[in-house]
């Protein structure tokens, strides 16, 4: 039985403290008043979720366009958060750690799936490397973005079931990770459906979609969501895939980034993941106008001085390899700290 967006269990406990309702209210309170940045942003979470509204607005990332507010139902929080503890197996009791930020939805629902199926959550700093995790303390499960799990990887034996999300997970970081003692795993979501609506082990090919949800394709290709229990409408994306079946899909790249260089079609994001290990600065590959390929495949580091030569391309496919590559001083970025690409190709077509 699906319980109510109200209801608490009674197995929650938070940083070692069983709250009750009233005492989660105090608790919220206090940390607005008294705690650092990432408290009273978690205070004004709780606060929210207590009240008597049935929605949350929630702001999307805006990686690939302008944010939008968006409207999210409490129940169908409750929905995804039941999901996921099926899905991976989260039992009352569990012991799960939040290390993420509560201002955006990856750290509100790992407070919600806490509340509604009895975790033992206890809550540090989002940090870049977990430097506020206790070294004793073995925990059940824990999400986390990339680049904690890269900073942190001699911490990630603390944990039994790791999920990774918000970014793609590199070749060179999966190979690490796959390494690890623990079972880890990333995710696939969005705000719009409630973070995570799929999961693969690391270096699995295929995600596999959680109980509430099954998959499509559109004349794109692009991933078509339905997932009645989170919204009325189907969620049609962006995010060109390969679907073995409606449980199971492959991640290819986004059709925004598409580049159609003399006919032949390359994903971005399949090259960044072979060169993420080559290049130490932050950097992207995108196309521009080429008279004779139409658009010519290109490399933009994040970098005030040439770096780089063209043996970083040795492991890249034939038409893999950039033509050009641009060093821009500083990437624009969005509200959620994610390269903004669009406005980033904006500023070096204005001052090449």
């Amino acid at each position: 039985m699906i319980p109510h967006y109200k209801n608490i269990h009674n197995r929650f406990t938070f940083n070692g403290v069983h709250l009750d309702k009233e005492a989660l209210f105090q608790m919220a309170y206090s940390a607005i008043k008294e705690g650092e940045d990432f408290e009273k942003e978690l205070g004004e979470f709780l606060l929210d979720w207590l009240d008597d509204n049935d929605t949350f607005q929630l702001s999307t990332s805006g990686t690939t366009g302008a944010p939008k507010i968006i409207t999210i139902k409490k129940q169908a929080m409750v929905h995804s958060a039941i999901a996921t503890g099926d899905f991976f197996n989260l039992q009352p009791q569990n012991k799960a750690l939040l290390c993420l930020s509560p201002r955006y939805i990856a750290g509100k629902m790992m407070v919600v799936r806490a509340l509604l199926i009895g975790l033992e959550l206890d809550c540090i700093a989002p940090t870049s490397n977990l430097e506020d995790l206790q070294k004793d303390t073995t925990y059940d499960f824990v999400a986390m973005v990339p680049i904690q799990a890269e900073n942190s990887f001699n911490k990630l034996t603390q944990f039994k079931k790791i999920i990774i999300g918000g970014a793609n997970v590199s070749d060179d970081l999966a190979k690490k990770l796959a390494k690890v003692n623990a079972e880890i795993f990333e995710t696939y979501g969005m705000t719009e459906t409630i973070t995570h609506i799929a999961a693969k082990k690391i270096g699995a090919e295929y995600f596999n979609v959680l109980s509430h949800v099954t998959i499509d394709s559109d004349e794109r290709n692009c991933l078509i969501i339905s997932a009645p229990t989170i919204s009325e409408s189907k969620i049609i994306t962006n995010d060109i895939v390969a679907i073995l079946s409606d449980k199971k899909f492959k991640w290819l790249g986004r059709f925004d980034n598409v580049i159609n260089s003399g006919g032949i079609k390359l994903f971005p994001e399949q090259i960044e993941n072979k060169l993420a290990s080559k290049i130490s600065n932050r950097f992207f590959i995108t196309g521009r106008p080429d008279a004779l390929l139409g658009t010519k495949l290109v490399l933009v580091v994040e970098s005030n001085e040439q770096m780089l030569d063209d043996s970083i391309f040795n492991n890249l496919d034939k038409f893999e390899k950039p033509k050009e590559i641009l060093y821009i001083s500083e990437f624009v970025e969005t509200k959620t700290k994610k390269v903004d690409r669009n406005q980033t190709l904006i500023n070096i077509n204005f001052n090449l």
